[in-house]
């Protein structure tokens, strides 16, 4: 039997799942028995065929049977494992934001609010309010309710608006709970318009989690 129909029985084989152990002996006996290409056929009469062939027989059959047996349990393996998303998105940490205008604002100054709140702890805060350049804004003054080593915090003048930016320094922590971040500025004589005010949070977690939140003072 040539290596090339051995292949083909033993493939038709594992295809089939379901091994029939007396077919299989006696489909690889007839093609042991087959004449092939420079091969001459076993006489079934002579002395020695009989042990012979069905020793390799048994041999080839073993071998069927185990490739069979693997490629069940492969196909097992495969059908009980899940298939990987084609892309994995891991759920940022919770969070809730809201901007207001300080009650102890006045005619002359004002404070925007931020208050963040998070339902775990984070690794990674980035809070930035940006406070429309109306009415002779400038800055006098932040604060935040964490404690001031644990962020770097600028404030300038970006693309017609004063940016104030809370950033969390590496290898420090949020934990869990309410958080303000406050940015100070005074203006012009009057009520001012607070509608062009803006601020924008992300938030990360331990796991590479992100949230990120997006809201008004208006």
């Amino acid at each position: 039997m040539d290596e090339t129909r051995l292949r083909g029985e033993l493939r038709e084989a594992a295809l089939a799942h379901r091994p029939d152990r007396a077919r299989m002996l006696v489909r690889v006996e007839r093609g042991m028995t087959a004449p092939g290409p420079g091969r001459a056929r076993i006489p079934r009469s002579a002395p020695w065929a009989s042990r012979s062939r069905w020793t390799a027989v048994a041999a080839v059959a073993a071998t069927v049977v185990g490739v069979v047996g693997l490629g069940g349990l492969a196909v097992t393996a495969l059908q009980d494992r899940p298939a990987p998303p084609a892309g994995v998105t891991v759920p940022g940490p919770a969070a809730r934001a809201a901007g207001t205008i300080d009650p102890g604002s006045n005619r002359w100054w004002a404070q925007s609010d931020l208050a963040v709140t998070t339902g775990a702890e984070v690794t990674g805060v980035t809070v930035e309010v940006r406070v429309a350049l109306n009415g002779g804004v400038v800055s006098t003054g932040h604060w935040q309710t964490r404690p001031a080593d644990d962020f770097t915090v600028s404030a300038a003048e970006e693309s017609g608006a004063l940016v104030y930016r809370w950033t969390l320094k590496r290898g420090r922590t949020v934990p869990a709970g309410p958080h303000t971040f406050a940015a100070q500025y005074n203006h012009a004589e009057g009520v001012r318009d607070a509608s062009g005010d803006t601020y924008t949070v992300v938030l990360s977690g331990r796991d590479g989690g992100r949230t990120t939140l997006r809201g008004g003072f208006g």
